[in-house]
């Protein structure tokens, strides 16, 4: 009886090789339901497996003239379904390494631009804050703070000593820091979880 099973196959495999349709259909429905079980043990999507049977069958027809009749076919389709199946999973660690990859880009980005509105917020609250300083304390403070001169520099430009470009500077930090805790906490807050 398997021999005769054996040459039923072969002769399919020979009129499969001319391009038979009704011998490529008697082999589908040969070995398909066994294979796509075996499919779907390895993928667990009965959609993926159906595609993955298409493929298989399809490639089998495409290469149709390259069949050996001699050899295992039971074999042939079992080795084109697993490489089928590697590309199948190789493709998925690809695909889940790009989206990786554009999350983290994506994520970096939209932190950076949280940080980047956090920035320009707080440079508004300081600048709203040092226009509340007195005129001349307020004066010091951008020679020495925004501007960057040194003391001795905004000594000699406004014609006072260092020490009291000192007492307006601790005057108007200290004045800052409490504006920034009075009106704008929350941001502060914010800002130390942005940088956390």
């Amino acid at each position: 009886m398997y021999g005769d099973t054996n040459l039923i196959e072969r002769r399919l495999l020979v009129q499969l090789r001319d391009g038979d349709t009704k011998a490529f259909e008697q082999l589908y429905f040969t070995y398909s339901a066994r294979i796509f079980g075996n499919i779907l043990k390895m993928v667990k999507s009965v959609t993926i497996a159906e595609e993955i049977l298409q493929d298989l069958f399809q490639r089998i027809w495409e290469r149709r003239a390259s069949i050996d009749p001699d050899k295992s076919f039971k074999s042939y389709l079992f080795t084109i379904a697993k490489h089928l199946i590697y590309n199948f999973f190789n493709q998925q660690t690809k695909r889940h390494d790009v989206e990786a990859h554009l999350i983290a880009a994506s994520s970096e980005l939209y932190h950076h631009i949280d940080e980047e509105l956090a920035y320009k917020e707080a440079e508004t609250i300081l600048a709203s804050a040092v226009d509340k300083l007195p005129p001349q304390r307020k004066l010091v403070y951008t020679l020495c703070k925004i501007d960057g001169k040194s003391y001795e520099e905004v000594s000699y430009l406004l014609g006072i000593s260092v020490s009291t470009i000192s007492d307006h500077i601790v005057k108007a930090t200290k004045f800052l820091k409490a504006y920034y805790l009075s009106e704008h906490a929350l941001l502060i807050l914010m800002l130390a979880a942005l940088f956390l």
